[in-house]
């Protein structure tokens, strides 16, 4: 087998892994935030700045998650681009 064909079935193994992993883990983390704006309506004891802090950080990490996905997407390009082509 040609090494650069091994590569390239190699690279796209672990991207399509990685990205399963990543999707299965975006889906839990709208499945808990579901979860917690259920919670945080039925919370009236807490004040309007705790829940404000709360939606802040869960944009916040949707954000984070997001720029990651976007870098490693970029970093798999950028080796088969190096390396495969």
């Amino acid at each position: 087998m040609d090494q650069k064909q091994m590569l390239k079935q190699m690279l796209e193994f672990n991207q399509t892994t990685f990205n399963n992993a990543f999707n299965t883990m975006s889906l839990l983390q709208d499945q808990l935030e579901r979860v917690a704006k259920t919670m945080l309506e039925q919370a009236t004891w807490l004040p309007a700045e705790g829940r404000q802090a709360i939606e802040n950080g869960t944009e916040t990490y949707k954000s984070a998650c997001q720029t990651f996905k976007q870098k490693i997407d970029d970093s798999y390009k950028q080796v088969e681009k190096t390396f495969v082509s």
